[in-house]
């Protein structure tokens, strides 16, 4: 399994003066604790049915992430697109392509907050055939110059971005999640979606898809990737997970839940009572958030990434104590 963690982009009360600085310390530990990547959130708006707080805008703050790295990779968990121009979205692509190296992991997803469909001249009804439009044309222009591309919302003729390097990997969210009426989303895995996933490089299983759900969405993924004659091995397609964490080393487990619901939910809004956070992210012991990573490691995930709620250096050294060096030790005793 390779672990990532995200960037603290939350924008969190009285910490603008030193939000940068954060953020910086941060992504230089993780690199040098050896984590595999750097993701980061996309909202426009604060979208406040579910958060407490907003974010950074992911592009730019991915880009101040890769002034401070060298290796480690960095993505999208994911992308908004139906929020974004696909002309301006391909040259921050491959902005951030060129002065990174080539760590960057594109993942795309349709978004579910109203709002910021309206605010940018789409709906949530157009969000499916906006996001594709919007990764097919910003992927032809990443592959190479010239691009006419006609759509029903984009139209381009004759465009060449530059600086034209290397095409980033795509991995697709969606996919089934935890039934509950605080869930923005539909429970299943839609055809739509599951064509799209099938069309790229990777999935992001939902952080509120339980492990049995992530079994099932794959299984669909395997039927039809056979269907269409070939596999997830041939494609070198990758299964990842995002998911919400907070490690506490206290050992009676009420004082653990006790301790991650202060910083669970100075992030989460009270719409996600605490039943629902329990079902879907990760809380409890140190012993019992390992099982539920191996749970999921189980089923098929091959790349977890973990928002750590704060940028805290103590809970990033903690999540490489408990989670990255455990797993590994583990994945090197697999190696023949």
């Amino acid at each position: 399994m390779k672990l990532g963690v995200f960037v603290p982009s939350y924008l969190l009360p009285g910490e603008a003066a030193t939000h940068g600085a954060q953020i910086r310390r941060f992504a230089v530990m993780a690199e040098e604790l050896g984590f595999n990547s750097l993701f980061i959130t996309d909202h426009l708006l604060t979208a406040r049915r579910f958060y407490r707080v907003s974010w950074t805008e992911p592009m730019m703050t991915l880009s101040h992430v890769a002034a401070v790295t060298s290796q480690i990779k960095l993505g999208t968990s994911v992308l908004v697109l139906p929020t974004r121009q696909p002309v301006v979205l391909a040259k921050e692509i491959a902005t951030l392509q060129h002065l990174s190296g080539g760590r960057f992991i594109y993942g795309v997803g349709t978004g579910w907050f109203p709002p910021e469909f309206e605010s940018t001249g789409s709906s949530r009804q157009q969000r499916g055939a906006r996001t594709d439009e919007v990764l097919e044309a910003s992927m032809q222009l990443l592959k190479g110059g010239h691009v006419t591309f006609e759509g029903s919302y984009y139209r381009l003729s004759d465009i060449t971005i530059e600086p034209i390097g290397q095409v980033p990997p795509v991995w697709v969210a969606g996919g089934g999640q935890y039934t509950h009426a605080a869930s923005p989303e539909q429970p299943e895995m839609s055809a739509n979606v599951l064509a799209r996933i099938c069309r790229w490089d990777g999935w992001i299983a939902r952080p509120t898809a339980a492990p049995p759900q992530i079994a099932e969405d794959l299984g669909k993924i395997d039927a039809e990737l056979k269907r269409q004659g070939t596999s997830r091995r041939r494609k070198m397609f990758t299964v990842a997970h995002e998911n919400f964490c907070w490690l506490s080393e206290k050992a009676p487990k009420k004082a653990a839940i006790e301790e991650q619901k202060r910083y669970l939910m100075a992030v989460v809004s009270d719409e996600r009572p605490w039943d629902y956070i329990e079902a879907v992210y990760l809380t409890g012991t140190i012993d019992d958030i390992q099982r539920r990573i191996q749970e999921r490691i189980d089923v098929g995930v091959e790349e977890i990434f973990l928002h750590t709620m704060t940028a805290d250096p103590h809970q990033l050294e903690l999540f490489a104590r408990h989670i990255l060096e455990p797993f590994a030790r583990v994945d090197a005793k697999a190696i023949p």
